[in-house]
């Protein structure tokens, strides 16, 4: 890439070190990379002596979940194959470093030339798939000098993006790296057809297969199960991926309805920040899904007298949402007060109605969702309470929607047989 690219680089990678003088988060991430080459290596010489068959992008947790589908029918499919999955986020990093002992899992370090390389060079991958949005100059130039044929999956485009704007050759010529792109919308390719880039195809958001398929495993949750059977309840809403700009919004709905029943899942959590949503939303009445669940353990009977008292769940861990949705009558998804919102498929899929913020402009899913019924957007406490009510006082409206939203889902499915067919000629 060129002078300035590079530069910019730099800059991010130094403020990264800046930021991590008080942020946690950025810290594991700068100790993760350095960790890398080490980690390749050590892969390598056990997993894939001959380099990776696959090399999967994603920067995050959500982008990981579009790319699952695809990892894992090549496990099932073809077990042999050789998996390398990198992440630039803590987020999703550590949350699926662990995820499969086939899969060797790393960061992705910065992308400046030298450590493309180096990175490139220990991986020696024979196949690239980015996630959405994983546009890495650097890495994409380098991947075409090598002849690595690189795909990008479930990706999305809006006509402000810095492809399309006068000045965007430099980023334009990332795009012609790319073997061939599959994208999510027609939208999407008429803009890449625009500027000359037609190795496309829409495929759809290999997301929608990801949440069918955690739907139709169907994981219990006995403890939530319990905690909603206990005691009626005009309503139990799930809240996924809750922040502090969220609950400033909907908690004073919640503390003002007495008769309805929450599961809130915070985005992220430590112990203070825990004992200051059991405050807020009251000691007597909210109880820690941990120790909720230490209860049920030792007397499922127990565990009903002490949920009979509760209004609230807080679930400390990791790894359960996607299946907590099943337990809602709707949910409300948290981001949308902050960056963006985070995934609304995992609960749309369940055919109930979802409610979030208003940063959700970069999602086609959450538009289609208010376009069909099965979704509500809301940019102020006073929306959410009124959204909150009519979902609640209104069985009918709730089941309608609920419909929408699931009739939207089953929609769909089917982006990872289209690029599954295409890039590795196997049927799923």
């Amino acid at each position: 890439m060129n002078p300035a690219y590079n530069a910019a680089i730099a800059c991010y990678r130094g403020a990264a070190r800046m930021a991590a003088l008080g942020s946690k988060k950025v810290r594991h991430m700068l100790h993760g990379q350095r960790e890398t080459f080490d980690r390749l290596s050590n892969f390598r010489s056990k997993m894939a002596p001959e380099g990776f068959d696959v090399w999967f992008h994603a920067a995050s947790l959500g982008e990981f979940e579009q790319a699952r589908p695809l990892i894992e029918a090549l496990l099932e499919h073809r077990p042999g194959t050789k998996i390398l999955l990198s992440f630039f986020s803590p987020s999703g990093y550590e949350v699926r470093c662990n995820y499969d002992p086939r899969v060797a899992v790393v960061y992705m370090p910065f992308d400046r030339p030298a450590l493309v390389k180096r990175f490139l060079d220990l991986a020696a991958p024979h196949m690239a798939i980015f996630v959405k949005y994983e546009f890495w100059g650097n890495y994409l130039e380098e991947l075409r000098r090598r002849a690595v044929p690189t795909y990008i999956i479930s990706a999305i485009f809006r006509p402000e993006q810095r492809f399309f704007r006068s000045w965007g050759c430099m980023f334009r010529r990332m795009l012609t790296a790319f073997t061939h792109m599959y994208v999510q919308d027609e939208r999407s390719r008429r803009l890449l057809e625009g500027i000359g880039v037609t190795d496309v195809t829409v495929a759809g958001d290999t997301r929608f297969d990801r949440v069918t398929t955690i739907r139709l495993k169907g994981r219990d949750i006995p403890e939530i199960e319990c905690f909603k059977s206990a005691a009626p309840a005009r309503a139990t809403i799930v809240f996924g991926s809750s922040w502090e700009e969220d609950e400033k919004r909907y908690m004073p709905w919640l503390a003002a309805h007495k008769d309805i029943r929450a599961v809130i899942a915070p985005h992220e959590f430590d112990k203070d920040r825990l004992a200051a949503m059991r405050r807020r939303l009251g000691s007597d009445c909210t109880m820690l899904l941990s120790d909720f669940r230490r209860i049920y353990e030792k007397s499922p009977q127990g565990a009903a007298k002490v949920a009979a008292h509760l209004r609230f769940i807080i679930v400390d861990c990791f790894g359960l949402l996607s299946s907590l949705y099943r337990y809602a009558d709707f949910a409300y998804i948290g981001g949308g007060f902050g960056k963006s919102i985070h995934n609304i498929n995992e609960a749309a899929v369940y055919g109930i109605p979802v409610v979030f913020g208003p940063t959700h402009g970069k999602f086609k899913e959450a538009g289609d969702l208010i376009a069909c019924g099965g979704g509500f957007s809301a940019d102020s406490p006073e929306a959410i309470a009124r959204i909150f009510d009519r979902l609640t006082d209104g069985s009918y409206e709730r089941a309608k929607a609920g419909h929408a939203a699931d009739s939207y889902i089953s929609s769909q499915v089917g982006a990872s047989a289209i690029i599954m067919k295409d890039i590795f000629n196997i049927t799923i």
